[in-house]
C-alpha cells in the first residue's frame, strides 16, 4: 500500500465554516479534547484543513467503536476538508498502549499485510476518495506509515524524533503513567509508540500539509506530543482533537456482544447481527448513537427521537438507528436484507419468498429433494432433516407438546404432516422449534 493514493489532487472548495463544523460536532457530543478552540475555528474558517486519523491494524477487521471517529473523519470531508486516513503498518508492528492494560502481542509480517488489506479496502467504503462517483470536494488519502518508516535507522529516528521529546514529557501523558502504575507494566516498545505516532503526524504535516489530528479520548497524549514535535521541527502550528468514549447506559461496553465485539467485516459478524445490535440498543443510548453513528442531520435526529418518544413501542428511533448504520458499513442492499430476515424470524406474518431468501446464510440450513417432504409423515421426515429432532419419537413429541412451528404457524400437537402451502415458492420450509431453534429446509 505504499504510496498509495499520494498524488491524488488537492481540489477546490472553500469547506464549511469553522463555527459551522464544530458547532455541529458539540451538538452532537463528538468533543472531548481539543487545542485552542477559537484557533481551530479561525483556521477553518481560512479555508479546507488537512487532517488525519490513524487505524493500527492489530486484526483483520475495524469494529464498531472504530466508525465514531472514521465517521468523523468523513463528516470534515463532507464539509470540504481533505480527510486522511492512516493504516499503522509501522505502528501496528509495536501496539499502542492507550487504553489497555496489558501489552499487546506482537504480530507476524504476512499477518500484519493481511490486516493492512482488509481493514484498508473497510477505510475506503467510508470515504470518498479519487475516482469515486459519489466525491464532492476534495478526495480523501489512504497511506501507511511503513512509507516514511521502513528505512529509516535507529541511529536515525533518535537523532531527528527521539532529541526532540523529553522523558518527562512523555512519562506525564495518561496512557504512560496508567500503565506505569499497574502490575504489568510498560515495554520500551510500547513506550516508544508516542514517538512513532508524532512522527507520523510530522511527516504527515511535510508531505500533504495535514495540520490536525483527530482520535479517541486515549488518544490525546499522543496527538500533543505530535503537535509538539511539528511545532519543534518546523516552527509551524497544528490542532488536535479527541472524541468522548461512546458508551452504554447499563455499564456494559459499546460494541460487545455475548458473542464478543461487533465487526465491520461481514463475515465476521453478519450484517444481520449488526442490524439487530443496533435495533436492540436501550431507549436511554439511541440519541446519542444516531448522533455520533450515522450521517443524519441533528435536526432529523431530533425528529426522529420525538417520533419514538410519541410511540416508545414501536422502536422507530431503533430501526433507524440499524437502518442508517447498516448501510453506511454493508449497502443498502444488505440492509433490506437485514429488515427481511428479521421480519422473517421475528414477524406475525407468514414470511414470503423473498424473507425467506434473505435468511440464506442467517439460519442454519439444509438441502433437500422434493420427494422427502411428500410422505404421510412429512412434517416429522423434515424435523429429522433439519437435525431439529433426533429421532421419529422426538419429533412426534415435540409436535405433541406444541413445540413446533412451521413457517412462523405453531403446529397442532396431532399435525405429524406438513400443511399445504408449506413449500414457499416451491423452495423453501422455515421450522422452529422452541423460541430459539430455527432451520430452514431447501429445496433442491
Amino acid at each position: 500500500m505504499k504510496g498509495l493514493d499520494s498524488d491524488a489532487s488537492s481540489g477546490n472548495g472553500d469547506g464549511v465554516n469553522g463555527a459551522e463544523i464544530l458547532d455541529d460536532l458539540s451538538a452532537r457530543g463528538l468533543i472531548q479534547d481539543c487545542t485552542d478552540r477559537d484557533a481551530l475555528r479561525s483556521r477553518l474558517d481560512e479555508g479546507p484543513v488537512t487532517l488525519y486519523c490513524g487505524f493500527d491494524p492489530t486484526s483483520d477487521s475495524l469494529h464498531i467503536g472504530h466508525l465514531t471517529p472514521l465517521l468523523l473523519l468523513r463528516r470534515f470531508q463532507d464539509a470540504g476538508h481533505r480527510a486522511v486516513a492512516l493504516a499503522g503498518g509501522a505502528t501496528g508492528m509495536v501496539g499502542d498502549p492507550s487504553g489497555r492494560s496489558e501489552e499487546r502481542n506482537l504480530l507476524d509480517q504476512a499477518t500484519l499485510d493481511a490486516n493492512i488489506g482488509a481493514v484498508s479496502g473497510q477505510l475506503r467504503s467510508l470515504l470518498r476518495f479519487e475516482g469515486d462517483g459519489d466525491l464532492e470536494g476534495l478526495p480523501a488519502l489512504l497511506v501507511d506509515n511503513r512509507e516514511w518508516t521502513a528505512d529509516v535507522g535507529l541511529l536515525d529516528f533518535l537523532r531527528d524524533v527521539g532529541k526532540h521529546v523529553t522523558v518527562g514529557t512523555m512519562l506525564a501523558k495518561e496512557s504512560v503513567r496508567s500503565r506505569l502504575a499497574s502490575d504489568q507494566g510498560i515495554s520500551f516498545t510500547e513506550f516508544s509508540y508516542m514517538l512513532l505516532q508524532a512522527n507520523d503526524f510530522f511527516e504527515l504535516h511535510e508531505r500533504y500539509g495535514c495540520e490536525m489530528q483527530v482520535g479517541g479520548s486515549d488518544q490525546w497524549g499522543n496527538i500533543t506530543a505530535g503537535i509538539d514535535l511539528i511545532r519543534r521541527r518546523s516552527g509551524a502550528s497544528a490542532h488536535g482533537m479527541t472524541l468522548p468514549l461512546l458508551t452504554r447506559s447499563d455499564g456494559s461496553k459499546f460494541g460487545k456482544t455475548a458473542d464478543g465485539a461487533v465487526w465491520l467485516d461481514p463475515v465476521r459478524t453478519l450484517p444481520f447481527e449488526m442490524h439487530q445490535y443496533f435495533r436492540n440498543v436501550d431507549d436511554r443510548d439511541v440519541e446519542q448513537y444516531l448522533l455520533r453513528l450515522t450521517l443524519l442531520e441533528v435536526e432529523e435526529v431530533a425528529t426522529v427521537v420525538a417520533d419514538h418518544v410519541a410511540h416508545p413501542e414501536q422502536r422507530l428511533a431503533q430501526q433507524r438507528l440499524a437502518d442508517e448504520v447498516c448501510a453506511l458499513v454493508h449497502g443498502g442492499d444488505e440492509t433490506t436484507r437485514a429488515r427481511l430476515a428479521a421480519d422473517g424470524l421475528f414477524g406475525e406474518s407468514a414470511p414470503t419468498l423473498e424473507v425467506l431468501d434473505a435468511l440464506r446464510g442467517i439460519v442454519p440450513e439444509t438441502e433437500v429433494g422434493a420427494d422427502a417432504l411428500g410422505g404421510d409423515e412429512s412434517l416429522v421426515d423434515a424435523l429429522l432433516a433439519s437435525g431439529l429432532c433426533s429421532s421419529r419419537g422426538d419429533a412426534r413429541r415435540t409436535i405433541g407438546g406444541g413445540g413446533i412451528s412451521v413457517n412462523g404457524v405453531r403446529q397442532d400437537g396431532d399435525a405429524i404432516r406438513l400443511a399445504d402451502g408449506a413449500l414457499v415458492g416451491g423452495r423453501y420450509v422455515l421450522l422452529q422449534k422452541g423460541r430459539r431453534s430455527r432451520h430452514l429446509l431447501v429445496v433442491g
